[in-house]
């Protein structure tokens, strides 16, 4: 099985990247946070889990191994194939998912394409604690001053990602202004960009102009 690839990126598209590794391209899926993070010619690392079917063999690929442990995990519950996982972790960190089912959250959960009610009801029931506990690491404040002067680095590393996924930029910025106006100054943390990033493609509902 293939843990890990590092190589080129030869290839960036809205659900997969093409990473060459000695010469041989490997096609990964992966969710847009994690495309995101991808730059076409720069040197790349990401945590993979191989999926193998009769007919084919697929790659998934993710920012750290976590987010491919908890992808590995969900598949064992009833209905959950590689497609709904990585759609999971489109929608929810994998700290949001961690809170979602241990709190029984059916509404965060159900907030994935494709899971309803019952599904989202039988992932709560299944999984149990076996995703473990998040980190629960609480946001450290700031003032007025450094907070504004973050939003504006925040705003435009997530404005760059979505037009790197295809978005025009005006579309981009409109979409991440109004995520970041109604969450406030609180997610302007570093490790906030890729929730910034999750909310502004929700809102945007996967269409370009």
């Amino acid at each position: 099985m293939i843990a890990s690839l590092t190589g080129t990126v030869a290839h960036v598209s809205l659900d997969r990247a093409v990473v060459d590794v000695g010469g041989v391209g490997y096609l990964v899926h992966a969710t847009p946070t994690t495309l995101a993070g991808l730059r076409v010619g720069e040197t790349a690392g990401v945590a993979t889990s191989m999926v193998v079917r009769e007919d084919s063999m697929t790659l998934y690929g993710f920012g750290d191994p976590d987010e491919r442990d908890v992808f590995e995990v969900v598949q064992t519950v009833s209905g959950v194939g590689p497609r709904l996982a990585l759609a999971m972790l489109a929608v929810h960190t994998p700290d949001a998912l961690r809170r979602a089912v241990a709190g029984e959250d059916l509404a965060a959960l159900t907030r994935v394409p494709g899971i309803g009610k019952k599904g989202a009801q039988r992932i709560v029931l299944e999984l149990g604690d076996r995703l473990g506990l998040p980190s629960g690491a609480p946001v450290a404040d700031v003032s007025a001053g450094p907070a504004l002067g973050a939003a504006a680095d925040h705003s435009e590393r997530v404005v760059e990602a979505l037009a790197g996924l295809g978005w025009p930029a005006k579309q981009a910025d409109d979409a991440v202004a109004k995520v970041l106006a109604e969450a406030g100054t609180d997610a302007v943390a570093a490790d906030e960009v890729a929730g910034t990033l999750r909310s502004a493609l929700r809102l945007l509902g996967g269409h370009r102009g």
